[in-house]
C-alpha cells in the first residue's frame, strides 16, 4: 500500500485553505491545515509532514519566522505561496530557507509541479546524496569535478566548476544571489552580484546550445538562480 504523502498548509485565507484541501486531496495528498504560524509550528513539529506550503502574512506571527523557526529542526521542503511580489521579499523568504516561491494569484498544475519536484529531491537527500547530476544529455560528477555533454568533457575552471555544482547539488530549487556568493566565494556583499553575473555568463557559454536562452541555469529576476534538470 503506498503512503500518502503529508502536505502541511499555513494560510489565514479560508478559501486557500479549502481550495488546496481539495485539490491536493484528489491528488492523493493528506492535507493538514493551519490558520496561525504557532498552530502551523505545533502541527510540522508533532506530525512531521513531507511538506510545507507557507503563507507570509499570519495574525500572529510572521511566515518569515515560521520558516526560521522550522529551519532550527527540520530540512522539510517549504514552499511559500504569498500575495507578496516584492522581489525583496522573495530573496528573504529564500534566505530564512524557503525552497520555492509562488505568488498569488498562482496555477494549480505549476503548484503541483513545485511539489512534485520538491518531494523527489527531498527524498533524495533524506538517503545518500547523489555525486552525479543529470539533466538530459549533461552529466555532472561532483566527486571527480567532471562535465560531460553527450559524453564529451566540457573543461570548466575551478570556479566555475563550484557554481555550477551549488546550483546542481540543488538542483530545481532558487538559490539566492547571497547564498551563491557566501558559499562560492564567501562574499558577505550583495554588491558584488555582477561578479556572480560574469560567472553564470561564462557558464551558459559552455553548457548552452543557445546561451541567451539557457535551458539549464535559468534567471530567477532579482533572486537569484534555477538549474533546472526538468524540462
Amino acid at each position: 500500500m503506498n503512503i500518502q504523502p503529508v502536505i502541511l498548509v499555513v494560510d489565514d485565507e479560508p478559501q486557500i485553505l479549502r481550495a488546496l484541501k481539495t485539490i491536493l486531496t484528489s491528488k492523493q495528498f493528506r492535507v493538514l491545515t493551519a490558520n496561525r504560524g504557532e498552530e502551523g509550528l505545533t502541527l510540522a513539529a508533532t506530525q512531521k509532514p513531507d511538506l510545507i506550503i507557507l503563507d507570509l502574512s499570519l495574525p500572529d506571527i510572521s511566515g518569515m519566522e515560521v520558516c526560521s523557526r522550522i529551519r532550527e529542526w527540520s530540512q522539510v521542503p517549504i514552499i511559500i505561496l504569498s500575495v507578496r511580489d516584492r522581489e525583496s521579499d522573495k530573496v528573504a523568504a529564500l534566505d530564512r530557507g524557503a525552497d520555492d516561491y509562488l505568488t498569488k494569484p498562482f496555477g494549480i498544475e505549476e503548484l503541483l509541479a513545485r511539489i512534485r519536484v520538491a518531494l523527489r529531491h527531498s527524498s533524495v537527500g533524506s538517503g545518500t546524496q547523489q555525486s552525479i547530476i543529470t539533466a538530459g544529455p549533461l552529466e555532472i560528477d561532483l566527486v571527480k569535478h567532471i562535465v560531460t555533454r553527450n559524453g564529451s568533457e566540457i573543461k570548466l575552471t575551478a570556479t566555475e566548476f563550484k557554481v555550477l555544482a551549488y546550483l546542481a547539488a540543488h538542483a530545481d530549487r532558487v538559490l539566492t544571489h547571497q547564498a551563491i556568493l557566501n558559499h562560492v566565494w564567501d562574499i558577505a556583499d550583495t554588491d558584488r552580484v555582477e561578479y556572480l553575473r560574469v560567472y553564470i555568463g561564462q557558464l551558459r557559454k559552455k553548457l548552452e546550445t543557445n546561451p541567451e536562452e539557457p535551458e539549464y541555469i535559468i534567471t530567477e529576476s532579482g533572486v537569484g538562480y534555477r538549474f533546472l534538470t526538468d524540462r
